[in-house]
């Protein structure tokens, strides 16, 4: 099977625009990509689109009213937190298969303020509020409080993930908040569901981002091969079956097990990874994912975290791009917005942020339900 290659890429400032459609925001982040390649949508054989507010709402033929509609088949795909990077994955498996050569990704999302989840909408019992709660923060915080008991891990620890990503953000123009918060006053704010405060919970935004992929055949006939990334690998599971308590979602299994699937792809272990942007919609979340994916042993997530490990400079910086803490998390657009971080790192175009000498990085994208995808990206 041929070798696939991220060609061009982009994404759009985050932020909130109240003005704008989902397909005009798509379509800005689809024409960045398109411009970044140096092609067109009529080079363009497939369109995937990622969004889920607007689900059958059909967003990626939308998209190409904005652009252009050349007649290319479109799919349209929702999958929690893992939209974007479905989307992505899609086309990538298109192009593995033979069925097409370039293909364009595109993940939108505009999102309105408060929390998500919670609820418990349907016919029986209400759960909400009588078997804990669903809503995002209260379940984060649960993950937190599991691994406080299991390992000590404190209250200081998991505010120093937020404090690290909000500097990184100060780096990125694109992020939606470029404020440096340290550690008072990251603990000092609003509590919204202990260990996890207002400064710890990441950003409703709107936003999207786009990349364009493509065949090594492809890649070398339109001469884009000086700045195209290698697609070393890409995984996606969904929740195993455990015998656990199930008012607790199980975030660790699922990215584990796609952990495992992305290494044994790319022919690599995480001791070979030199940047990673992974979930972290709440502190609490970052650091139990440097153990899931294998960043340190189980337990060690905490001091990791203290021995800077993963701030820009550290042995494998994670979330320098702000992560979802600070640049934001449009739900749908997320996925391809890490392919864009990495991307621009492994092609050396990430200025002040730039994580010097980086060959290897990894996306991780986790949605409850649950889906997990990670992406092992390479410097060609």
């Amino acid at each position: 099977m041929t070798e696939v290659y991220v060609v061009g890429t982009d994404m759009i400032k985050f932020g909130r625009f109240p003005d704008r459609t989902v397909p005009q925001i798509g379509a800005q982040a689809a024409l960045m990509a398109l411009d970044d390649a140096g092609l067109t949508i009529d080079d363009m054989q497939a369109l995937y689109c990622g969004n889920l507010g607007e689900a059958g709402a059909m967003v990626g033929q939308r998209v190409l009213r904005e652009i252009g509609q050349t007649g290319i088949p479109v799919v349209n795909c929702a999958n929690a937190c893992a939209t974007g990077a479905t989307a992505f994955r899609e086309g990538w498996a298109a192009i593995k298969a033979g069925i097409y050569d370039v293909v364009l990704a595109v993940g939108v999302e505009q999102m309105g303020r408060g929390l998500l989840g919670g609820g418990g909408g349907g016919a029986g019992i209400p759960t909400e509020g009588l078997l804990g709660s669903g809503t995002m923060p209260a379940v984060f915080a649960h993950v937190g409080m599991e691994h406080t008991r299991n390992y000590g891990t404190t209250f200081e620890q998991f505010a120093k993930v937020s404090v690290k990503n909000h500097h990184h953000s100060t780096l990125n123009p694109k992020a939606m908040y470029q404020v440096e918060t340290p550690l008072q006053e990251v603990m000092g704010a609003e509590m919204i569901s202990y260990p996890n405060t207002k400064l710890m919970c990441s950003v409703n935004v709107d936003g999207s981002a786009a990349a364009v992929l493509a065949s090594e055949t492809a890649a070398r006939r339109l001469g884009l091969m000086n700045r195209a990334v290698r697609v070393r690998a890409s995984a996606m599971t969904s929740d195993p079956y455990t015998p656990r308590n199930t008012v607790m979602p199980d975030f660790n299994a699922v990215t584990r097990m796609a952990a495992k699937a992305a290494y044994e792809m790319a022919g690599v272990g995480p001791e070979d990874v030199n940047l990673v942007e992974l979930h972290d919609c709440f502190a609490t979340a970052e650091i139990v994912h440097y153990e899931n994916l294998g960043l340190c042993a189980d337990g060690e997530g905490g001091r990791m975290i203290d021995s800077g490990e993963t701030a820009l400079g550290g042995r494998v910086p994670v979330n320098v791009s702000g992560g979802l803490l600070s640049k934001g998390h449009p739900l749908g657009a997320t996925g391809i917005a890490n392919i864009y971080e990495i991307t621009t790192h492994l092609r050396g175009e990430a200025g002040k942020r730039q994580v010097e000498g980086a060959r290897i990085g990894l996306t991780h994208v986790v949605g409850m339900g649950s889906a997990c995808a990670i992406h092992v990206l390479e410097k060609v």
